[in-house]
């Protein structure tokens, strides 16, 4: 035990490194920017190798960074379900899946029917980055594993992106012929680099078009997207497995018949340490199923 780093000196290295910012860490631990780098020097000094450097007005990990972040990550996760498992007792504990909005919203409730246990779980909606270690969740559902290196991915499906609109809306007209303020473009957040866009789709589907979103309506999220086209005011750009009971009932048509397809897999991410609890095994199993035959 006397080789243990200094546990604070960890904590804060993970807050850290996961912003790559000292002022944005020190904001969430509630100490100052020069604390977090006093932390920080401490554990390398302990270590006996630099874990960030600056580039510019840049914050990056070292190569000895970036191995022992993952690493890191797992063990403080692991650590805070210690903790929970000892202030709740021995009762069995809960498992927390945390997913996207627009995930959370149009597959994951469907995809959760028929799961063999029902209780004991948490949904928690929320957009990405999330911090296992801070926030404690077990499984997180998102689009690709960008943040998420030295993790266990496991790939749930591959969507395609398709032009919807209510039936009113293309009846008799071609979408190369609608005007465009009846295009709906969705900007997909920061955290997105590449996201579907009306060029790129265009492109796809040799569609001789230039498409000034100022002149549509714009939104923040897909569903929100969906929801819009759904209400009659354009045609958006959605996944397929989102708008797949709309188009089922009716409620909305294919603007285009071209299906684009998606760069990155929708996947759930876990600590490698929670792949081994069997009813993190039994969801990932049963979400991995579900979303196959729906394929």
């Amino acid at each position: 035990m006397q080789s243990l780093p200094p546990l604070n000196a960890l904590r804060t290295f993970e807050v850290a490194a996961r912003h790559l910012s000292f002022v944005e860490a020190g904001r969430e631990l509630g100490v100052t920017s020069a604390a977090v780098s006093q932390q920080v020097r401490n554990l390398e000094d302990h270590v006996g190798k630099r874990l960030f450097v600056r580039q510019g007005n840049q914050l990056l990990l070292t190569d000895a960074g970036r191995e022992i972040q993952p690493r890191l990550e797992q063990a403080l996760t692991e650590i805070a379900a210690l903790a929970r498992q000892l202030r709740e007792g021995t009762a069995r504990p809960r498992l927390v899946l945390s997913v996207l909005p627009s995930v959370a919203e149009h597959w994951l409730a469907p995809a959760l029917e028929g799961i063999a246990s029902r209780g004991g779980l948490d949904i928690r909606v929320e957009d990405d980055p999330v911090a296992f270690a801070r926030d404690g969740a077990d499984i997180r559902i998102t689009y690709g594993a960008t943040y998420y290196g030295g993790m266990q991915i496991e790939d749930l499906y591959t969507d395609v992106i398709v032009a919807v609109a209510a039936p009113q809306v293309c009846a008799g007209r071609r979408l190369g012929d609608l005007d465009a303020a009846e295009f709906i473009h969705t900007h997909w957040g920061p955290t997105y680099l590449t996201q579907p866009t009306w060029a790129n789709f265009c492109a796809h589907a040799g569609i001789d078009r230039s498409l000034d979103p100022a002149r549509g309506t714009r939104v923040g999220q897909s569903g929100l997207a969906l929801a819009v086209a759904r209400a009659g005011l354009g045609v958006a750009l959605v996944q397929r497995r989102m708008a797949a009971p709309f188009l089922a009932s009716g409620a909305l048509g294919l603007a285009h018949p071209a299906q684009m397809p998606m760069p990155l897999p929708y996947v759930a991410v876990l600590p490698a340490a929670r792949g081994r609890r069997p009813d993190v095994r039994a969801l990932v199993a049963h979400l991995k199923a579900r979303a196959a035959r729906a394929g």
